[in-house]
């Protein structure tokens, strides 16, 4: 007997201000203590970290790692550019482009959760589509978001195979 799929709960977007370590330059230490970070997205995507993390041997200058993102990636600023990026294991020394800074991750962040729920789980045909949606909305924000294998350019993929229908319809 097949089991129901568990149910997505909606999503909300709220900003946590965070407070970071000594090593994070100060600009980047005031724009998440002003702007903050989303406190999630939709899934497993994005969770924020109890507290920053600073990794010193990631990018020029180090990364200050500020949420999980899947089973064991990270996603962070890195410390040198501002640019928020996704590094894909907790041991890997690479990071991946997400956005080009904090407040248009949080942007990018908002825009998607106000588009949830995407589609039902029967509405096969809207799969694609609402991907694309998704995809102009992301980089309508930031032209930068969607880098080839990045983390939007992943989300919109999963979203055009059906991982995120609504299924309270």
């Amino acid at each position: 007997m097949n089991q129901p799929l568990p149910q997505l709960p909606k999503p909300e977007f709220v900003l946590l201000r965070i407070e970071t370590p000594p090593e994070v330059p100060t600009r980047i230490a005031v724009d998440l203590g002003n702007t903050g970070i989303p406190v999630g997205l939709i899934g497993y995507e994005y969770r924020p970290l109890s507290e920053p993390v600073y990794l010193s041997g990631i990018g020029e200058r180090g990364l200050l790692a500020i949420a999980m993102s899947g089973l064991c990636g990270r996603i962070g600023v890195d410390v040198a550019s501002g640019h928020v990026v996704q590094v894909p294991k907790i041991e890997s020394v690479t990071a991946s482009h997400v956005n080009r800074d904090i407040v248009s991750f949080s942007r990018c962040v908002e825009a998607v959760i106000a588009r949830f729920p995407f589609y039902a789980e029967d509405d096969e045909e809207r799969f694609e589509e609402v991907a694309e949606e998704l995809r102009d909305l992301v980089s309508g924000i930031d032209e930068t978001a969607l880098v080839h294998d990045g983390f939007w350019e992943t989300f919109c993929d999963d979203v055009a195979i059906g991982n995120y229908a609504d299924w309270d319809e």
